[in-house]
């Protein structure tokens, strides 16, 4: 019988302790989906890449908004193999593809919050974790040839959480601008490789584990961003840490330019910011979700440049609650991927 990793109801509400695995299980006993309705596909999915919102949807931690059903299945991204497709459906059997993480197709305002956009995975929508699942046609996105499932499965969010970032805010991306960027996990690296390939100048607070002790160890790294930079600052400074680095987000950034909020993985705390941005001239944008077309803008820059995403670790299919222990570390650099 196939099988899919799923949560309880119980309620471990610190995110960051690893407590919160008891709320995961595995159920070795559920049915292979024999109905296959029109427009529709059945994948065989073989790969699932971790997020950091999947440790607080486990934990039913209220960070993250949804009233997390029993028995959901984790995980919003992944990667798999067409295996049926029913009436007037746009794949074909032996297709590889990745899976939308979220229902945000086309560009509608209404479908830009939680919880319309009907991220899977969380709430009452089911995820990735599993060996087989049907899903709508346009939820699925045909797979670059060069890659592997693993690094397939890595880009629906953490890819197109970058190209958001990057290329659909309100400053337009120019090759040749300064991008800040902070740490190694996955939408740090993904960052990277698109501003890099983009034309961007990057700078990044770590390139490895023992860099990025040092950064936490240096409590001024806005100060060595403008010494690099004459004193002026980056065009855009990415913030993946939140309350923790937002101060510093803002010093490191040009005067009227932007500071991209895409993580909350600090502790919050109180902090006045209104001056930084005032007296600055900053524009401070969150960036939460994503729609096909950026999804598909991701995969088409890898493709095209020949990227490989980085993958911290492969963990096979009854080690996945190892894999979130290792994302709990916070210290992978890349995306951590189970195999299905």
């Amino acid at each position: 019988m196939p099988s899919e990793w799923q949560i309880h109801s119980a309620r471990t509400m610190d995110w960051q302790s690893l407590d919160a695995l008891g709320n995961l299980r595995l159920n070795t006993n559920v049915p292979k989906p024999t109905n296959i309705p029109p427009k529709m596909a059945l994948v065989r999915m073989k790969a699932a890449a971790v997020n950091a919102r999947d440790m607080m949807v486990i934990a039913h931690n209220p960070i993250y908004p949804g009233d997390h059903i029993e028995d959901l299945m984790l995980c919003a991204v992944g990667a798999g193999e067409v295996e049926g497709v029913g009436e007037g459906s746009i794949w074909k059997v032996g297709d590889r593809v990745l899976v939308l993480a979220n229902s945000w197709v086309v560009d509608k305002e209404e479908m830009l919050t939680v919880p319309e956009v009907k991220t899977k995975g969380a709430d009452k929508y089911q995820g990735t974790l599993r060996e087989y699942a049907v899903w709508e046609d346009n939820h699925l996105i045909r797979a670059p040839a060069h890659l592997t499932i693993e690094e397939i499965s890595t880009l629906p969010a953490c890819g197109a959480t970058a190209v958001n970032a990057l290329f659909y805010g309100p400053t337009p991306f120019k090759p040749g601008m300064t991008v800040l960027i902070q740490g190694t996990g996955g939408v740090s690296c993904f960052t990277i490789q698109l501003a890099t390939a983009a034309g961007a100048t990057v700078i990044a607070t770590s390139s490895s584990d023992s860099k990025l002790e040092n950064a936490k160890a240096s409590p001024n790294w806005a100060e060595e961003v403008l010494r690099l930079t004459g004193e002026k600052g980056v065009d855009h400074a990415i913030d993946v840490g939140g309350a923790e680095t937002i101060e510093q987000s803002l010093q490191a950034a040009k005067h009227g330019r932007l500071v991209s909020l895409v993580g909350f993985l600090s502790p919050s705390k109180k902090t006045d910011l209104i001056s930084a941005i005032i007296f600055g001239g900053k524009t401070v944008r969150g960036v939460f979700n994503f729609n096909k077309e950026m999804t598909e803008a991701a995969v088409k820059i890898f493709t095209e440049h020949n990227i490989h995403p980085v993958v911290a670790k492969e963990f096979e299919w009854e080690d996945a609650k190892d894999a979130f222990k290792m994302l709990n570390q916070q210290s992978a650099v890349g995306k951590i991927v189970i195999k299905i």
